[in-house]
């Protein structure tokens, strides 16, 4: 097996994982604290998205990860949904027709217009988390492991579209990323006593909101 092989295919095998974590922890805890909704509905785009990507240049390893990440991604969603008291259809057509948006400029416009298009649901995805997680007072909603992950993930997507070479995947992946280490990062200095900037006083911590490292 060739090296783009390899981390191809642990990119996929990260990407198929990537929202295990946060769906059994939301399953556990029934706890969307420091969670975003905007997040998991921009996720469902890159979900359908990269999927149809996936399928447009004949790579399984997008092809089979980001569809099998959808099984993670609907329960999130319909988890969030019902502990927010929202619509369930409201909730996901955003998902819907941001993935098809997706899927018709890769078609129209090709691979280096789809990666730039791609990054409005990663910025969003990846952005809507930060703003959670630098305004909630609470941040124990949110799975390390699933942040962890998407910073591994994105690594390996980068090294694997470096030497392919895919240029759409290459400008994802390196702006992604950076966000996604900020999210360790803040999540860390959460969990550690930094406080929610611009969500009024913090209460004060009780058992649930302790430092875990569990997933």
């Amino acid at each position: 097996m060739s090296a783009v092989e390899l981390l191809g295919w642990l990119g996929a095998l990260t990407a198929t994982l990537l929202g295990l974590p946060q769906a059994l922890r939301l399953m556990r805890t029934r706890n969307t604290e420091g969670l975003s909704l905007v997040a998991w509905q921009a996720t469902l785009v890159i979900n359908i998205g990269w999927t149809a990507h996936g399928i447009v240049i004949g790579q399984w390893n997008m092809i089979i990860p980001n569809s099998l990440a959808m099984s993670a991604t609907f329960p999130i969603l319909i988890l969030m949904q019902r502990e927010l008291g929202l619509n369930l259809f409201r909730v996901l057509l955003p998902g819907v027709i941001g993935g098809g948006a997706m899927l018709l400029v890769d078609l129209l416009a090709g691979s280096s217009a789809f990666g730039t298009v791609a990054l409005i649901p990663a910025l969003l995805a990846n952005g809507g988390q930060s703003v959670a997680l630098v305004r909630s007072p609470r941040v124990v909603g949110v799975s390390p492991g699933f942040l962890v992950t998407q910073v591994i993930n994105q690594a390996l997507w980068l090294g694997w579209a470096l030497l392919l070479p895919d240029a759409g995947t290459t400008i994802a992946a390196i702006v992604t990323g950076c966000v996604a280490v900020f999210n360790l990062v803040w999540w860390l200095l959460r969990r550690f006593g930094l406080r929610a900037f611009g969500a009024g006083s913090v209460a004060a911590p009780s058992s649930a909101s302790r430092i875990s490292f569990d997933s």
